[in-house]
């Protein structure tokens, strides 16, 4: 029997006892029974919802499977060994990239307002650097280094 059936089993049965819905004790059990019957029929349409969208999203896996079948099948294998072949560095060293000069020292200062600032030996030769966080302006000297040596 379904939860439908059961519920109106109960709904029946309830009936056939003809019990007195005037008294605490039958009102009691007929408002049981209508919240069995109101909670069977929103589960029904839950469970009904469910099966569609089960049905739908078989539907949708089945066409994704067909369109990564079409594009596998237009893609060969030696089309990645051909990509190898054409790339060109050439292509792309006069596109403004700059990834920095390897060779090139970083110093590190740390500003009396705790924050660090790095800078290239460019920066050094200038002598200072203005702290972006508190606008100190740091200076420092090359003669210490140089005496060093």
């Amino acid at each position: 029997m379904t939860l439908s059936e059961k519920a109106a089993y109960l709904k029946g049965y309830m009936d056939g006892l003809e019990l007195d819905t005037e008294k605490a004790e039958g009102k009691m059990i007929a408002s049981i029974v209508d919240l069995l019957c109101d909670v069977t029929k929103r589960l029904s349409e839950v469970e009904e919802t469910t099966i569609a969208i089960s049905d739908e999203l078989d539907e949708i896996e089945e066409d994704l499977d067909a369109i990564e079948d079409y594009i596998l099948d237009e893609e060969d294998e030696d089309d990645y060994d051909d990509f190898d072949d054409d790339f060109d560095d050439e292509d792309y060293e006069d596109e403004g990239f700059d990834f920095g000069d390897e060779e090139t020292t970083i110093y590190e200062v740390k500003c009396a307002c705790g924050n660090i600032i790095d800078f290239d030996e460019e920066t050094l030769e200038e002598g200072s650097i203005t702290c972006p966080e508190c606008g100190e302006l740091l200076e420092f000297s090359l003669e210490d280094d140089e005496d060093e040596e």
